[in-house]
C-alpha cells in the first residue's frame, strides 16, 4: 500500500552506494518508504549496469517518503551528511566514479534552503563540502536485488558510517 501523500513529504539524496544511504536514513522515526534508485542523469529506465558505466549521467539515490510530522527535513539531511562524506568528490570510500557523488535533488526551495544552510554550517566548521544541490527530477527505481540489500543479505554496510558533524 502507497503511504498517503496528502501528509508525507518526499525526500531525495545522493551519497554513495545507496544500500548504505538506504540502510542508515531508515533507521530513523517516520519513514514510510524509502527505495533505492537513479536520478539526475539523461537516460530514461536506467540500468545498474548502464548507470554504472558512467553513461547515463546518472547518481545513485535514494526517494524517501516521510511523516513530517514525526521527523523533519532537516533532521533527514543532517543524518544525511553525517553519514557519509561530504567532502569526497564522485564517491565514497572506495565506491568511485560520478554515480557515488554526493548530491541533493531538493523538492522546493524550502528544502534547497535548509540544504544551503547545513552546508554553510559545515564550512564554517572547517569542512571543504562538494555536495551539489539540484532541483528534483525524475527519479528511477533501481532493480528489486537493491531494495532493502543489507536486511535481505544479513549484511551491515562498509560502504558508509555514522560520523557526528552537528
Amino acid at each position: 500500500m502507497k503511504p498517503d501523500t496528502t501528509m508525507t513529504e518526499t525526500a531525495i539524496f545522493a551519497g554513495g552506494c545507496f544500500w548504505g544511504v538506504e540502510y542508515y536514513m531508515k533507521q530513523l522515526p517516520g519513514i514510510l518508504s524509502i527505495e533505492s534508485g537513479y536520478t539526475g542523469g539523461h537516460v530514461d529506465f536506467p540500468t545498474y549496469g548502464e548507470v554504472k558505466s558512467h553513461t547515463t549521467g546518472h547518481a545513485e539515490a535514494v526517494r524517501i517518503v516521510f511523516d513530517p510530522s514525526k521527523v523533519d527535513y532537516e533532521t533527514l539531511a543532517k543524518r544525511f551528511f553525517e553519514i557519509h562524506d561530504p567532502c569526497q568528490t564522485d564517491g565514497q570510500g572506495y565506491d568511485i566514479g560520478p554515480q557515488y557523488r554526493s548530491e541533493i535533488f531538493y523538492a522546493d526551495e524550502r528544502q534547497k534552503a535548509i540544504a544551503e544552510r547545513l552546508i554553510a554550517c559545515l564550512r564554517d566548521k572547517g569542512l571543504t563540502v562538494v555536495t551539489r544541490l539540484t532541483p528534483a527530477t525524475i527519479f528511477w527505481p533501481a532493480e528489486d536485488y537493491h531494495q532493502d540489500y543489507f536486511e535481505k543479505n544479513g549484511e551491515l554496510p562498509d560502504c558508509h558510517r555514522y560520523v557526528k558533524r552537528f
